[in-house]
């Protein structure tokens, strides 16, 4: 056999078993991504089941209007999945802004009595302030997030 015969066996050898490892690295990447969606998937419909739990608690007077707000507000910015157009949320970011400023767990029980009163004094006025617009945007998320039930 010629050199040339040789070589060009040995080129398409080399370029066969190339495409043979590109193949495989692309089923690799596939299944990467796959799963990476699965999760992702899995974590949106989590958080929205959260959300949902969460905004049937406000509703029933288990969870108080504030940290009912504060949590679903934080869950809704971490929820990237589909939400009905007519859903209005922006009481609960309103609310959250709203208490930004007031410590929580152990600063809270550090503060002075006075002033724990005076924030306490100031969440009553939030709450009683947002109390019917938190009570229908809970409503409305109690029904899902992407489609009224």
């Amino acid at each position: 056999m010629p050199l040339s015969n040789l070589l060009i066996l040995a080129g398409v050898t080399i370029i066969l078993a190339l495409a043979v490892y590109a193949a495989v690295l692309w089923r690799q990447v596939r299944r990467k991504s796959d799963a990476q969606q699965a999760l992702q998937r899995e974590r949106e419909e989590r958080l929205a089941t959260d959300i949902e739990f969460l905004a049937k608690s406000l509703t029933s007077g288990q969870l108080p209007a504030i940290e009912g707000a504060i949590r679903i507000k934080v869950l809704l910015d971490n929820y990237t999945g589909p939400r009905r157009e007519s859903l209005d949320l922006t009481v609960f970011e309103t609310v959250y802004d709203a208490t930004a400023h007031i410590p929580t767990h152990q600063a809270w029980k550090d503060l002075p009595r006075d002033e724990r009163r005076i924030l306490e004094a100031e969440m009553a006025d939030i709450e009683v302030n947002h109390k019917s617009r938190l009570e229908e945007a809970a409503a409305q998320l109690s029904k899902g997030l992407a489609s009224a039930r």
